[in-house]
């Protein structure tokens, strides 16, 4: 069975009345794994946003689709059982909920009714995934990221990456504040979920997790769109040299954005 493909057209996106994202076009396969750089403020965290249904950013243009139907008609509850995954640059601390219970929870919510997963089951894959992440045991019983660290908090979306096994997974910044070895344990839980069932855009800044994790492709976001597309060696190239080349091939004059789009 082929994998998923979610597919963005002509997507236009404002923040209070502000245009963040200008027209971006990124087709996404099961299978394959995406990256996106840009320069601070471009747009890449408002499309991962805007693809799961945040309130705060409005489409005023343009189309998301998942498999042909449309998400943009989905609500943020919908996206997640349709198969939509983010992975959040800082994941929300859920009082009173344990990461198991949330877990379990979020697993049956994509299943139909009957058909939940047994506790048991749930268990033996749980334990599975928290040795092969190296996260004590003991962080299925606290409330879901509160008290937990940065790092925690990192391998705690990559567990429910794992548990919950998506079609396509948005990843924005998931490398931001990791030390070596907790970049090393994260990147091996994203690679092990490859396969022609999943697709990944993984949206960073640095050159070091994609020396890990080898996209199928990198692109460039500038001024609210794509504006430059390749493989795994765009990626080496804009560590070394920066983004001023593509800005002066392009012809693209720098232009002040709101820093958390």
């Amino acid at each position: 069975m082929a994998g998923s493909v979610l597919e963005i057209r002509n997507l236009h996106v404002s923040i209070e009345d502000k245009e963040i994202l200008k027209g971006v076009d990124l087709t996404i396969k099961g299978g394959e794994f995406h990256a996106i750089m840009g320069p601070n403020g471009t747009g890449k965290s408002t499309l991962a946003s805007a693809i799961m249904g945040h309130p705060k950013y409005e489409v005023t243009e343009g189309t998301i689709t998942l498999d042909g139907e449309d998400v943009l008609e989905m609500e943020v509850d919908e996206r997640a059982r349709a198969g939509l995954f983010l992975a959040m640059q800082y994941p929300s601390e859920i009082s009173g909920v344990t990461t198991s219970d949330f877990l379990r929870s979020a697993i049956n919510a994509r299943r139909e009714e009957g058909n939940e997963v047994s506790l048991m089951k749930f268990i033996k894959e749980l334990d599975k995934d928290l040795d092969y992440l190296e996260i004590d045991g003991s962080m299925a019983t606290r409330y879901l990221n509160e008290g937990f660290s940065g790092g925690e908090k990192k391998r705690n979306e990559i567990l429910q990456l794992m548990q919950l096994k998506p079609e396509i997974a948005i990843l924005d910044e998931i490398d931001s504040g990791l030390d070596i070895d907790a970049l090393k344990v994260v990147s091996k839980g994203i690679n092990k979920m490859r396969g022609e069932n999943f697709g990944c855009l993984i949206i960073t800044h640095y050159q070091r997790l994609l020396n890990y994790i080898t996209p199928d492709y990198v692109h460039v976001m500038m001024q609210g769109r794509v504006v430059k597309s390749g493989g795994p060696e765009l990626a080496k190239r804009l560590e070394a040299e920066g983004y001023d080349w593509i800005k002066e091939e392009l012809g693209i004059e720098d232009e002040t954005v709101e820093q958390n789009a």
